[in-house]
Formats: structure tokens, sequence, C-alpha cells
């Protein structure tokens, strides 16, 4: 049995007999006015974090949305895209896509604005997506990608950069460790399903979106994820893991290379109304201006002594430099 069959398994049970704890997530469950979650949605949310950020969501994009889970973030898209087939959901698992169908149902009776037909299902692979070129505005997925080895993952962001249009969105939550894991730990197709062993750190999980060609990356949240102990896994040493929310978008790449936003300031505090760095980037004095690591670089090389650069805080949410 190859690691993704123990997967498939592993959510075809999920999907049967819902497994509460089978990932956790300390992000919350965003609950917009007028929307109502079935619990059987809530139970469901086999996520790390949340894809769901009102800031992508306008002007009626098309969303896909791949590893459908109980459907809980569908719902929550089509808050936003309300039509019929605005939401695509793609699973590999029949058990799962059937699990969702009869929570639109459940979803359908709490929520007046709702109806199953903004979503449509669809049976399919992340590493050959049924979706046509360029056509969708928004894709996303949670705790999917961290299951994927090397080269498989590289196969669903390329799926993934193909479906998108120009300037389109790929929004994820995935688990990541900076810590190395073992053999052991890697080798296990249990465990990876699980969303654990295959987690990579923050640095390879970036390359790995701007490989296939994305320009623009956004890390808008880093959070505590799992601890795997001694005790219960194969270990010698505590492994903490966290979990990341990121936005890849489908923007031309620059000459020098992707603009990286990891959560970076620059503060210019000189004896000027502002800085101009002759370089696109205006700081006018004592305004922080958010800056992806390829500007604060540039910046801080300048060798001024009135200009403050902030570490990176790993949280993002827009209005930067670039």
């Amino acid at each position: 049995m190859s690691y993704l069959d123990a997967t498939n398994d592993l959510y075809k049970q999920a999907a049967l007999t819902p497994d509460v704890g089978l990932c956790c997530t300390t992000t919350p469950i965003w609950k917009f006015p007028g929307l109502e979650i079935p619990v059987i949605m809530q139970e469901m949310n086999y996520g790390c974090g949340s894809t769901i950020s009102a800031q992508d969501l306008i002007n009626n994009p098309k969303i896909l949305y791949v590893g459908v889970g109980g459907g809980m973030e569908l719902l929550q898209f089509s808050y936003f895209s309300r039509q019929k087939g605005g939401v695509i959901g793609v699973d590999v698992v029949d058990e799962m896509l059937e699990a969702s169908r009869k929570n639109f149902i459940e979803a359908e009776a709490q929520n007046d604005w709702f109806k199953s037909e903004f979503v449509e299902l669809r049976k399919g692979d992340a590493l050959n997506l049924p979706i046509d070129d360029e056509s969708i505005d928004i894709a996303a997925q949670n705790c999917l990608f961290n299951i994927f080895k090397a080269e498989d993952l590289k196969k669903v962001l390329q799926e993934m950069y193909r479906v998108l249009k120009p300037h389109g969105r790929l929004v994820m939550s995935d688990p990541t460790c900076e810590q190395p894991m073992n053999d052991a730990l890697r080798n296990d197709d249990h465990l990876r399903a699980l969303c654990l062993s295959g987690s990579i750190p923050i640095a390879d999980y970036i390359k790995a979106l701007t490989d296939v060609g994305f320009g623009t990356i956004e890390i808008r949240g880093r959070r505590p994820y799992r601890i795997l102990d001694t005790d219960n896994y194969p270990t010698d040493e505590l492994i903490f893991i966290e979990s990341i929310e990121v936005c890849a978008i489908k923007d031309p790449m620059p000459a020098d290379g992707a603009c990286v936003f990891t959560g970076k300031a620059a503060i210019y505090y000189g004896n000027e109304v502002y800085l101009d760095d002759k370089k696109g980037h205006v700081l006018m004095r004592n305004q922080p201006l958010a800056v992806c690591d390829k500007t604060a670089a540039a910046l801080a090389s300048l060798g001024r002594n009135d200009i403050f650069i902030s570490e990176s805080t790993f949280h993002y949410n827009g209005g930067g430099c670039c």
C-alpha cells in the first residue's frame, strides 16, 4: 500500500465515522452574519487552520477547494459566492464526497440563503485536477499538501498553478516543522496521513511554491499545532509542529525573485517627511510599511541609521510594498 492509499483509507473512515480529534486547529471557525455551520461539519473539520479570508473573496470569484472534508470551508466559501457552481469541491474519496452532500442538506435547513447547488462536487485527484486551465480565481486546500512527498507535491502545486487565472490566489493551511525528522517518522505512511510526519520547514514550503512560478507569497499566520513526544512516536526528542496559513499569488515572477511577505515592516524615523528609495517604495515618516523580505534586505543595505526593519512576525494581512 502506498502512502496515498493509506491517506485515502484514513479519510474514508473519517467520512464514515467523524473523528473530532483527527486534526486540531487553534484558528477560530469564522462565523459570518447569517451563517450557521452545522455541528457535523465542525466535527469533520479535518484541517489545521483556515483558508477563508474575506479580502480574497470579492467580485463573485470562482473557487476551487481540494480535499472537501465535511464541507465546512465549502459552505464558508459559498457565503461569498452565492451562485450555482460558484464553488467546486474536488476529492478522491467517494465516502467524503457523499458525506459532504448530506451535510449540505443540513446546511440548507439552517441557512435560508444557502443552496446545495452553490457547490459542485467532483471526483478527482489533486495530482490531476478535473478543472480547466486558468478558470479559477481562488484555489484552496487545508492540511492536504503536507501529506505529499516532494515529487508529488511539485505535481499538485503545478496543477493548482495551471487552473488559476493570472493573479489568482492559492490559499493554504498546512503543518510545518523547523526541526529535522528521522527516517522512521518520514517513512511512516500512517503518520504522514495524519498530517504529522510530512511537515517541512517554512523555507522549503515557500521554495516549492516559487519553483512552480508563484511570484508573490504571503505568510498570513503561524500557530502552534502538535508535539511529537518520545513516548508515543519514534523520536529521541520532542518535535514541535506549527501550522501556517499561506497565500500564493499567480503574479509574474520578478526578475530578482518572488516577493515573500513574512510579516516584516519598515519604519522611517528621519527628519524628512518621507523617504523614497527610488525603487518604488515610499516610507512616510513614523508610519510602518509592510515590506517583503527582498525590500527589507534592500532597505537595510542602504546603511542608514533612520530606518528600522522589524523581524518576521509570520503574520501578514496585506497593505505591503509591492
